[in-house]
């Protein structure tokens, strides 16, 4: 409609002044530009409202945003003061653990190294005692085994000297075979050879005057101990308990044993001059050595006898113990 008007105008001004058709081209031109450059305006302007429009919403938007943001950061700060104090807190929690922990574990470590000392100790001490006793044992087998061979000696020895004394047993069962049955028995006793004489065999009653009879038994015997140098001699004498009622130059029975026996221990020498004074003693018991009650007439003629002992030397056994 503007442009109608315009026109029209335009027609009045060309019918009322002299305007030539170029110059009216060109007006027309230019108006028909500044409608275009009017409308690409009003499209600009109708554009920038609606930006404006768009910016206004985006601003108020941004606004809410923006407040949302600034509580998301009063939050935040104050989610990040009391994180930071529970750090801080946590850290020195951490610390004084730590310091704690550091101190027990030097404690443990001292406790760990006097304990590994003290083991060390214990083991290098343990040690030294295995050693010993190894040493110990070793010691102890080589003793055993030497005492178990010198026992096999002794044994042996032992068991000579046993066959030793059962030979002199059989030499003086055999050269005084003749009085067996007068009073005289031989018999082995922990390794030694008894020979026993009754005094009705050997003595008078009373007497230490030795008898005839008793004489050849003595003679017989003292050969045995000639060819047996190795044994030593005891004589010894005994007595029932009846009292003493001989002759007055002795006292009792006590005195009647010792002065048999010495009797005997002087033939003995006498019928075997070979023989060493040093082998052989004498000794009395009286009646205080019985070998059964003096409880009858046959047991006090058990009981009044002399005993002549004879021991193998036992040096080379007892060389061997030692």
């Amino acid at each position: 409609m503007k442009k109608h008007f315009f026109f029209a105008m335009l027609a009045c001004l060309l019918m009322t002044s002299c305007v030539t058709l170029g110059k009216y081209e060109d007006l027309e031109s230019r108006y028909n530009q500044t409608v275009k450059d009017r409308n690409l305006a009003k499209r600009e302007l109708k554009e920038l409202q609606d930006e404006n429009a768009e910016l206004q919403r985006l601003n108020q938007s941004l606004s809410v945003s923006n407040q949302d943001l600034s509580a998301a950061k009063s939050r935040y700060e104050r989610s990040a003061d009391s994180l930071r104090r529970e750090l801080e807190k946590a850290r020195h929690n951490y610390d004084t653990t730590m310091e704690n922990y550091l101190q027990q574990l030097s404690g443990k470590n001292r406790d760990l190294a006097k304990s590994q000392k003290q083991l060390s100790d214990r083991t290098r001490e343990l040690n030294e005692k295995e050693a010993a006793f190894a040493e110990r044992e070793r010691e102890l087998l080589a003793r055993q085994q030497a005492l178990e061979d010198q026992e096999a000696a002794a044994r042996a020895a032992l068991a000579a000297k046993e066959q030793e004394v059962e030979n002199i047993r059989n030499a003086v069962t055999k050269a005084l075979t003749g009085f067996t049955d007068k009073g005289l028995k031989v018999e082995t006793r922990d390794g030694k050879v008894y020979v026993s004489m009754e005094s009705k065999l050997m003595f008078a009653s009373a007497s230490w005057e030795v008898s005839d009879e008793g004489k050849k038994a003595v003679k017989e015997l003292a050969k045995v101990l000639e060819e047996n140098p190795d044994l030593d001699i005891l004589v010894e004498g005994h007595t029932d308990n009846d009292a003493y009622k001989g002759r007055t130059d002795i006292k009792d029975n006590w005195d009647l044993s010792v002065m048999r026996a010495t009797a005997i221990l002087k033939l003995i020498l006498q019928y075997g001059p070979k023989i060493d004074p040093l082998r052989i003693e004498a000794c009395g018991h009286g009646e205080y050595a019985p070998k059964v009650e003096n409880s009858s007439a046959a047991n006090k003629a058990q009981n009044r006898r002399t005993e002549i002992i004879l021991t193998p030397k036992l040096s080379e056994v007892l060389n061997i113990v030692r």
